[in-house]
C-alpha cells in the first residue's frame, strides 16, 4: 500500500473500532467483581492452565491477522499493510478499549522480537517459512539467552555448539528463567561457537525446535506458587544448519536486534494493575482514609507520567530513531509503579491481602505483591537502565572493567 492509499488515521481508528466492536465487548461494559480478578506479574498457571490460555490468545490473534489488524506494519507479503508505526499505535490503544485475550510475554516476544530478526537476518527460506507464521501466531518463540553463569553479561554464555562434519551442529548447556517454554515452539538460542575468539565474536544464533530430542524443559517454582518461568537443558540436540539464524560468530549483532526490540515493551508494564488498584480504592465497601486517598491519587499521578514516557518511547518510533533512553526511563517509571502499586494495595486491604476471605479482587493481589520485585531484573535491570540513561543522555564514560 503506498502513501496516497493510506486511509486517515480518523478514519483508520473508526474502521478499528468497527471491528473489534463486532469481535470483542468493550471494556466499559466490565463490572467490578466480574471475572478474572488476577492481576498475576508472572503467570501462576500450571502447565495446562498455560497452553489452555496460550490457544485462547493465538485463536485471537489468528482472526486479527486474517482480517488484516494483525501485522499492519508488515509488507504484504507476511500478511501486512505497509502502514506507518503511527497506524498500529493507534490500533494497539483503540484494542486496550475491548475485552480481548490479554497477550502473554510470548506473544510480544513472537510477533515484535523474534520475527523482525528472523526477517533482518535470517535467509530466505527461514523469512518465508517463519516470519509469517509467526505474526499470525501459528508459531510461538522464547528466548534461550540467560544462563546462570552468565547473569547480565549475554556475551558470557557459555552453551556450546560445534559444528559436525555433515553439516550439522550438536549444542550443549543449560538456559535458565526462560518464560513460555513449555508452550513455545522454536527457541531463539545464543551459544558460543567459538571459545578461543574474543567473547562478542564467539557466538552464534539457532532457531531451536522446542520438540527435539535432548531439549528438556524445567518449570522453576516461584515464591508465588507458580511456574512461568523455566530452565531449558540442552543435551547432544543436533540441528540442521538451516537452523542457524545469521553467520557464524555473528551472533551478537543479532541477539541485540532482539534485545534492541525487547526495551520498546517496558514502558506499558504495569499500568493495566496500577488502574486496577485505583479501581480497588472505589470498590472498598468503605470511604478511603485520608492517608489512603493520597496515596492512591500519587499512583494515578504516577501512572500518568509513565504513560506520557510511553508516548515519547513511540514518538521516537514513529520518527524512526531508536528510542533507547526513553526506553530505559519508561522501564525504570514501570518498576516504579509497579512497587508503589504493590503499597497501595497493602494498604487498602491490609489483612485480606494475605487471608483469602473469598471476596472478588483481595487476595488476588499476592501475586502482584510478589511478581513486581522480579521486574527490576527482567528486560533488563534497573542497574542497566540506568547506565544507559548515564551513558547516552548525561555523555558519562563506560566505567573500565577489571
Amino acid at each position: 500500500m503506498n502513501t496516497r492509499q493510506l486511509p486517515g488515521l480518523a478514519e483508520f481508528t473508526e474502521q478499528a473500532h468497527a471491528w473489534l466492536a463486532g469481535t470483542a465487548v468493550p471494556r466499559a461494559a466490565t463490572t467490578w467483581g466480574d471475572g478474572d480478578d488476577s492481576v498475576a506479574v508472572f503467570e501462576n498457571w500450571t502447565a495446562a492452565e498455560e497452553r489452555r490460555h496460550t490457544d485462547r490468545i493465538r485463536a485471537y490473534e489468528q482472526v486479527k491477522f486474517d482480517a488484516g489488524w494483525g501485522a499492519l506494519t508488515w509488507p504484504a507479503e507476511y500478511g501486512g499493510r505497509s502502514l506507518p508505526m503511527s497506524y498500529a499505535l493507534a490500533f494497539r490503544r483503540a484494542e486496550e478499549e475491548y475485552d480481548v485475550p490479554r497477550r502473554t510475554e510470548m506473544f510480544s516476544v513472537t510477533q515484535q522480537l523474534v520475527a523482525p530478526t528472523i526477517e533482518q537476518w535470517g535467509t530466505g527460506e527461514q523469512r518465508e517459512r517463519y516470519v509469517r507464521a509467526m505474526l499470525r501466531a501459528d508459531l510461538i518463540a522464547c528466548q534461550l539467552f540467560s544462563e546462570t553463569e552468565a547473569g547480565s553479561d549475554l556475551a558470557a554464555v557459555r552453551t556450546r555448539a560445534n559444528r559436525n562434519t555433515d553439516s550439522t551442529w550438536t549444542l550443549n548447556g543449560h538456559k535458565v528463567w526462560t518464560s513460555g517454554a513449555r508452550v513455545a515452539d522454536l527457541g531463539v538460542a545464543v551459544c558460543r561457537t567459538d571459545p578461543a575468539a574474543p567473547k562478542h565474536a564467539g557466538l552464534t544464533v539457532f532457531l531451536v525446535p522446542m520438540d527435539a530430542p535432548g531439549v528438556t524443559v524445567r518449570p522453576i517454582r516461584q515464591m508465588t506458587g507458580g511456574s512461568s518461568f523455566n530452565e531449558v537443558y540442552l543435551d547432544d540436540v543436533v540441528l540442521d544448519d538451516g537452523l542457524r539464524l545469521g553467520p557464524v560468530g555473528k551472533g551478537w549483532p543479532v541477539a541485540l536486534t532482539v534485545l534492541a526490540a525487547e526495551r520498546l515493551d517496558g514502558a506499558g508494564l504495569g499500568l493495566a494493575n496500577a488502574d486496577q488498584a485505583v479501581e480497588l480504592a472505589r470498590n472498598l465497601g468503605r470511604e478511603p482514609t485520608e492517608l489512603e486517598r493520597d496515596r492512591v491519587a500519587d499512583l494515578v499521578t504516577r501512572s500518568y507520567v509513565q504513560r506520557i514516557a510511553g508516548m515519547r518511547v513511540a514518538a521516537a518510533v514513529v520518527a524512526g530513531r531508536d528510542p533507547g533512553p526513553e526506553a530505559s526511563v519508561g522501564k525504570l517509571l514501570a518498576t516504579d509503579t509497579m512497587a508503589r502499586t504493590s503499597e497501595v494495595v497493602r494498604l487498602l486491604l491490609g489483612r485480606e491481602l494475605t487471608a483469602d476471605s473469598g471476596r472478588w479482587g483481595t487476595y488476588a493481589w499476592t501475586e502482584h505483591v510478589l511478581g513486581a520485585p522480579g521486574y527490576r531484573i527482567a528486560g533488563g535491570t534497573d542497574e542497566v537502565q540506568h547506565n544507559i540513561i548515564a551513558e547516552r543522555v548525561l555523555g558519562l564514560p563506560k566505567e573500565p572493567r577489571p
